[in-house]
């Protein structure tokens, strides 16, 4: 059974998350996600959820202020989403998006926001398409939100 739980620093779990993205096959972000996991540069509200099932990490998503984006006042983000290959195809993905927000509406956020390179993933999950966005790199994404 996979279990949804919040990073906290310094914990068993932190360790075991920052060795899960250093070995992820997400080459294009991993080193990014290792970092902010090396300096724990989470503030607030900001934090990581791992999904852990037989006492191991099989997935990762995030809740940021901030994403690839020159976009400071949307917010928050569900971002770093990524499931090892192993684990894909069962969902696991919608169980850390689905507790992201129910973390994010305990705070009194009304919505979320997921961007990806993606069209038809997070329609599943209840997401909308918003617009296009272009990220920090030049490149072109879509943005979607969630009203929680």
């Amino acid at each position: 059974m996979v279990k949804i739980i919040r990073v906290e620093k310094g914990s068993e779990y932190a360790k075991q998350l920052l060795r899960f993205v250093e070995n992820c096959s997400w080459h294009e972000v991993k080193e990014h996600i290792a970092e902010m996991l090396r300096n724990w540069s989470f503030t607030d509200w900001e934090c990581m959820f791992a999904a852990v099932e037989d006492g191991k990490i099989t997935g990762m998503a995030s809740l940021m202020k901030t994403d690839y984006y020159p976009l400071t006042d949307i917010y928050p983000w569900v971002s770093c989403i990524f499931v090892s290959e192993e684990a894909r195809g069962r969902r696991i993905s919608g169980l850390l998006i689905d507790y992201a927000n129910s973390y994010a509406k305990a705070l009194g956020f009304t919505k979320t926001y997921i961007p990806t390179e993606f069209t038809g993933l997070y329609e599943k999950y209840g997401y909308h398409y918003l617009c296009d966005i272009v990220n920090y790199g030049g490149d072109t994404d879509r943005l979607y939100v969630k009203d929680l």
